[in-house]
């Protein structure tokens, strides 16, 4: 699973290789909140020209439906090399049954960013198109008028849109940035509440903040272990009840285990265990 999203300018091209070389497991060119109104086009078209020649496969975050410079936009939609669009504000699921009408097959991730977008948010998730949620609680606090929140404050919204998510059986959201670029353990502290919470990735501004991310969601090597115990005993077992670490074995704790050796890319060890 894609864990560490990273943002690079539009209007950066001199960037676009650096964050490949980053190690995330997508990069985003960003056209909306990094790039300047006065340089939209001028970042469009940059971006446009470098697609036209690169073997690499980027998201592009376009910019809101709701502006000047969405329809241009669209064009970036025809490009091979565009594999996912982030839609910024979006609250609308029309607009993504239309970018998914465009191009069928094109990952579609919207970003929850406001109200209307919360409120939306289930009819957003089951939008044709839509890989996963993710959450932009930065432009969230601004539009809901929220000063000086503390990131508990957000907790039920997170929540709903992990929830969502699930009910329309698309992968674990993506959380916001962290905005601190030198703080490493607020960026550890910021992963470990989204992972505990559901979320399965995060978006990133900087590069450094990259192997962070993708270290703080990877299953640590104590729960692959006890994943592999704990599958191990109950293969053993021969569905006899068991206890692992001095608690009982039932079924939703096989499935977490099962769950966190396919999230360590055990898939087969962990069908092999379960199924003896």
């Amino acid at each position: 699973m894609s864990r560490a999203w990273l943002f690079v300018p539009g209007d950066r091209p001199e960037r676009y290789d650096k964050a490949l070389a980053a190690g995330a497991d997508q990069v985003i060119i960003d056209l909306e909140d990094a790039v300047a109104p006065d340089y939209k086009a001028r970042a469009r078209t940059l971006l446009m020209a470098w697609l036209g020649h690169t073997a690499a496969r980027v998201a592009v975050r376009l910019n809101a439906a709701d502006t000047g410079w969405f329809h241009d936009d669209l064009a970036l939609l025809d490009l091979p090399a565009v594999v996912a669009i982030v839609l910024p504000k979006a609250e609308d699921p029309a607009v993504l049954a239309m970018l998914a009408a465009r191009r069928p097959g094109l990952a579609l991730v919207p970003l929850v960013e406001s109200a209307a977008g919360l409120a939306a948010v289930r009819a957003i998730a089951t939008a044709p198109g839509v890989q996963r949620l993710a959450f932009g609680h930065l432009d969230f606090q601004v539009d809901l008028g929220l000063r000086d929140a503390a990131e508990d404050d957000l907790l039920p919204f997170r929540c709903e849109i992990v929830l969502a998510s699930r009910l329309a059986r698309i992968a674990p959201p993506l959380d916001g940035v962290t905005a601190a670029l030198d703080d490493a353990e607020r960026l550890a502290a910021d992963v470990a509440r989204a992972r505990r919470l559901g979320f399965g990735g995060k978006l990133c501004i900087h590069p450094k903040q990259v192997a962070g991310v993708r270290a703080g969601f990877a299953p640590a090597a104590a729960e692959i272990a006890w994943s592999r115990r704990l599958l191990d005993a109950a293969a053993a077992a021969g569905g006899a009840a068991v206890a692992v670490d001095g608690k009982m074995v039932d079924r939703p704790v096989m499935l977490r285990a099962e769950a966190i050796l396919r999230d360590a890319g055990e898939a087969g060890e962990a069908g092999a265990s379960a199924g003896g």
